[in-house]
């Protein structure tokens, strides 16, 4: 068990995400919440109102044998626009920016090189992602934990996740559980 790494996402609202590394092979679990803010065990209310400087992320724990960092960051990058500061299409404000929390140098390093390799090459914008060691992850409230799967049939499901969802199969069909 001690062979997991993990690492905390953010692309727009954690729904996305969430249902996204669901589905990936070598991912372990997925947990919504909120990270880098300033207010501690925030609430959804709080990060919505944008008063905690916190954003909407995801905490991927994966197998490092299964799925590499690399693979894990080439689909956040594909899946997510990160070339608009604090936007993912409707959903505006700082909770939605794009940002990679890591927990060593090692991450670090892969990510630079991810932006260098693999998001400068899909976007011709400047990535506006925000990079930073990861201080602390608060687990959001329940009913956001995998809320796709447990309210497939809601308007922000059907309108914004399943098109992602669909897009995600068609890039990543390979890395599909």
């Amino acid at each position: 068990m001690n062979n997991r790494e993990s690492i905390v996402l953010g692309g727009g609202c954690f729904w996305c995400l969430d249902a996204l590394y669901r589905r990936v092979k070598g991912v372990v679990s997925v947990t919504s919440g909120y990270a880098g803010g300033d207010t501690e065990q925030p609430t959804y209310e709080q990060v919505g109102s944008g008063t905690t400087n916190h954003a909407e992320v995801v905490n991927v724990k994966f197998d490092p044998k299964e799925i590499s960092l690399e693979t894990i960051l080439e689909i956040f990058w594909a899946m997510h626009d990160p070339t608009t500061r604090n936007q993912q299409g409707n959903d505006v404000g700082t909770q939605y920016r794009s940002t990679i929390y890591y927990n060593n140098d090692k991450q670090k390093n892969v990510i630079e090189e991810s932006l260098e390799k693999v998001a400068k090459k899909l976007w011709n914008q400047p990535i506006t992602t925000e990079i930073k060691p990861l201080d602390t992850f608060w687990p959001a409230e329940d009913y956001h934990q995998d809320y796709f799967s447990k309210n497939p049939e809601s308007g922000y499901c059907q309108i914004i996740i399943n098109p992602k969802l669909n897009q995600f199969k068609q890039k990543f069909k390979n890395k599909i559980k």
